[in-house]
């Protein structure tokens, strides 16, 4: 009986490293990636069942990735691994389809019952959130209308570029758009996401985990 088989995305080679041996045992680790374009383009090209990445990684975020991931490739299985004790920044990868949630700082046997719960179709959250998430749901029930988890692709790529310090004309030379409709986006996006000025979406950006800082 073949393996589950696991993705690793993780800028840290010594945790990818340690991460190797603690996975290995019970799961078929199919590769090891960097960034969040290199994980993209490996999830197309090996199909794994489940994908652990960490948030903050070059060129594309895990949160970013996962946005991705749920759009092309729905079956894949997605496990936040990440040292972000932020209660929004789990909230964000629950909203965008995430199957688990596990901080670095746990202990590593929370990461194989993430994979597993993940690959029966349940939720893992780590205990360390687990009420926090809780109080955080009390107090807000209508947030899984958040507009932030509604965006689309093109919206949040946007976004994440404007937040990075592009301008507009060198965010349409990247998308392949003009720079009117990269505009017409951020006003659209503003107006979506109320906030009047330039900084606040900036702000929003880096709070939601679409841009790093």
């Amino acid at each position: 009986m073949s393996l589950p088989r696991v993705l690793l995305a993780d800028d840290h080679r010594m945790v990818a490293e340690g991460l190797k041996s603690l996975l290995t045992p019970d799961f078929d680790l199919v590769g090891v990636v960097e960034d969040g374009h290199a994980l993209l383009r490996e999830v197309a090209a090996l199909r794994p069942d489940v994908v652990v990445t960490d948030i903050t990684m070059p060129h594309l975020s895990g949160i970013e990735a996962l946005a991705r991931l749920r759009e092309d490739f729905p079956t894949v299985r997605v496990v936040i691994l990440t040292m972000h004790q932020d209660v929004a920044y789990a909230r964000r990868a629950f909203a965008l389809g995430a199957s688990g949630y596990v901080l670095k700082n746990a202990a590593p046997e929370e990461l194989v019952l993430a994979i597993r719960a993940a690959l029966a179709n349940r939720t893992f959250v780590t205990p360390q959130l687990t009420s926090a998430l809780l109080q955080a749901a009390g107090r807000d029930p209508q947030r899984a209308g958040d507009p932030v988890a509604a965006m689309t692709p093109r919206q949040r790529e946007v976004l994440r570029l404007f937040a990075e310090g592009r301008t507009a004309k060198e965010i349409g030379a990247e998308l392949g758009i003009s720079p009117r409709t990269v505009e017409t986006h951020k006003y659209e996006l503003m107006r979506t996401l109320g906030v009047k000025t330039s900084a606040e979406l900036v702000h929003l950006a880096i709070r939601h985990g679409i841009v790093e800082i």
